[in-house]
């Protein structure tokens, strides 16, 4: 990489920014990252986790959690990162507030830059930065979030029993969220942009033959309205053409299903991604391309990003980087 800075052991003293030694440096804070921190703690690897700008990841933009084991009642989604938050460090992990900036994997030990000058070298990496879900840019997309407006019918679906939701997108996600949805709302509304879905041929028929499944083709959402909660969405259909009409659709639930972006900036021509930017690992382990580099939860995960998934991943993360460092 031409021009690169390389932070020197002088400069460190000289700007009195702390260098951090560690066995295993963590980066990301969701379930992914905090079960890494357990099991890498566990097996004395003393890790070092940096949380990013949101701690506990997408979990603390949802409300109950009612499908992760161990919570018959379900839980909320921050108090219940921050209870992985809890257990990590009461196995000795060390918890960072902050960013990496840079991070060099060119050599070993990995060299990371926080956004506050500190400097990690680490002897292995486990990137858990997640993904990030796609939204329309709504001015009020954020003022409901939680209060109606979702990212995951898998998360949420539940609190919407017998009401009247929408799912927004024509794919093959938007086509599982709005069956999956339509087993337990009363009307489901899949806003299509284009005149046809673009979900595979079986996902289409099971939206067709799903009988409160109404899909809306050549829609866009203009809007979204309401009170405290949500109460609905303005549409327009066939926009920008003589057929063009604004109408309300009152809503209870508004659920985006566009696809996720992963968090992987950082990592970009350092280690290898897919076409869509997720992180490619060597499966069944969690390894990329870089030796001592490894990856978990949804920022390899095109998927399943379920917050079960994304613990279950960073277990195996820091499994591998044990493994890893017994051997070299």
């Amino acid at each position: 990489m031409k021009n690169k800075k390389y932070i020197t052991e002088n400069e460190i003293k000289k700007n009195n920014m702390a260098e951090i030694v560690t066995r295993c440096a963590i980066i990301g804070g969701g379930p992914a990252g905090y079960t890494a921190a357990i099991y890498a703690s566990r097996a004395n690897l003393a890790p070092v986790l940096i949380e990013g700008m949101q701690p506990g990841g997408q979990l603390t933009t949802t409300t109950d959690v009612e499908n992760f084991p161990g919570f018959p009642e379900g839980i909320n989604g921050t108090e219940m990162v921050m209870l992985m938050r809890k257990q990590a460090e009461r196995f000795g992990a060390d918890m960072r507030t902050g960013q990496v900036t840079d991070i060099d994997v060119s050599e070993r030990p990995f060299t990371l830059t926080l956004d506050n000058g500190d400097v990690v070298k680490a002897q292995t990496v486990i990137v858990a930065t997640g993904a990030s879900a796609r939204y329309l840019g709504l001015p009020d997309e954020q003022k409901f979030m939680g209060l109606g407006v979702s990212a995951c019918a898998t998360c949420d679906g539940f609190f919407y029993r017998k009401r009247t939701v929408a799912v927004v997108g024509g794919g093959d996600t938007a086509c599982e969220e709005a069956v999956y949805l339509a087993s337990l709302a009363k009307q489901v509304y899949l806003i299509v942009r284009k005149p046809f879905l673009r979900a595979t041929k079986v996902m289409q028929q099971r939206v067709m033959d799903t009988p409160n499944i109404k899909v809306l083709f050549n829609c866009n959402t203009l809007s979204l309205y309401g009170g405290e909660v949500l109460e609905g969405a303005q549409i327009v259909e066939f926009q920008g053409t003589d057929n063009e009409r604004v109408f309300d659709l009152p809503l209870d639930g508004f659920f985006l299903a566009i696809g996720h972006n992963p968090n992987t900036d950082l990592l970009k021509g350092k280690v290898e991604l897919d076409a869509a930017g997720f992180v490619k690992v060597q499966w069944p382990t969690t390894q990329t391309n870089v030796p001592g580099v490894f990856a978990a939860g949804d920022v390899a995960d095109p998927h399943y990003q379920q917050a079960v998934n994304a613990a279950a991943s960073g277990c195996r993360a820091a499994m591998d980087a044990d493994r890893f460092l017994l051997e070299h």
